[in-house]
């Protein structure tokens, strides 16, 4: 992990670096063969970590952990502890992926529905004709299916691995298998591979520039995003006033 650009966000680990360089110290782990968990900290996220234990251990676990909420960058902001911009997950694996075809790297898709999985590799493959596809498969899945799976993505020579899977499944899959996945990066990306496969539509850019990304969600996926946008974006604001105010924190264990 990159120490210097460590911070603390109320106790949860944040790196305070830009999409570039995200991208670049992510290659470097890659090419030293280095085997790392990324994880995306939004909102819900920060309350996930504080109320469970397991997603909180594996978060501080990883290697690389960005901002992928705008709401998070300002809160930063209030609290005196600056990141530089929102690295959002689905553009920054669209960076990695785009790295994987000029470099020779070979990302795996994991999750979402069998159709969208696979409309996803279509679409990077259309767009990007040097990608090599390590491997894909949909993320439905049993306990027993858990470790043949972690397996299968470790067989696959995959460079590269994407998980979309909701939260917190992912990360607590990722936390109890990375070590036999060993692929060189891992991450995983939410919702990405619906909008890349076409199945929902991701925000104009402007409305992303302004931070209303998670309006233009809500009224596409209003049943998805009510959890997130009527309960916990409260939550964290309350949890955010009471650092500010109280300086509590995120629990160290």
């Amino acid at each position: 992990m990159n120490i210097e650009k460590r911070i603390s966000f109320m106790g949860v680990p944040v790196d305070a670096m830009s999409m570039q360089e995200t991208v670049d110290t992510i290659l470097g782990y890659i090419e030293r063969g280095e085997a790392v968990q990324h994880v995306a900290i939004n909102a819900a996220k920060i309350l996930r970590i504080i109320e469970d234990s397991e997603v909180r251990r594996t978060v501080r676990r990883c290697e690389v952990i960005s901002a992928d909420g705008i709401g998070v960058v300002w809160a930063s902001r209030a609290i005196g502890c600056p990141l530089p911009e929102r690295v959002a997950g689905i553009d920054l694996m669209d960076n990695l992926i785009m790295e994987a075809a000029n470099r020779g790297l070979k990302p795996y898709f994991f999750g979402a529905k069998q159709e969208v999985v696979e409309q996803t590799v279509v679409h990077y493959q259309e767009r990007l004709p040097n990608l090599q596809v390590a491997g894909y498969r949909n993320g439905y899945f049993s306990k027993e299916e858990e470790q043949e799976i972690a397996e299968e993505i470790r067989d696959s020579g995959a460079h590269m691995l994407f998980v979309a899977i909701s939260s917190p499944k992912k990360e607590i899959f990722l936390g109890h298998w990375r070590d036999v996945i060993n692929v060189p990066f891992c991450m995983g990306v939410g919702g990405s591979f619906d909008v890349k496969s076409g199945k929902v539509t991701r925000a104009p850019l402007l409305l992303q520039k302004l931070g209303l990304e998670w309006a233009y969600r809500w009224r596409q996926e209003p049943k998805r995003m009510l959890r997130r946008n009527v309960i916990d974006m409260p939550k964290f604001v309350a949890a955010v006033a009471a650092h500010r105010v109280l300086g509590l924190e995120v629990p160290s264990s």
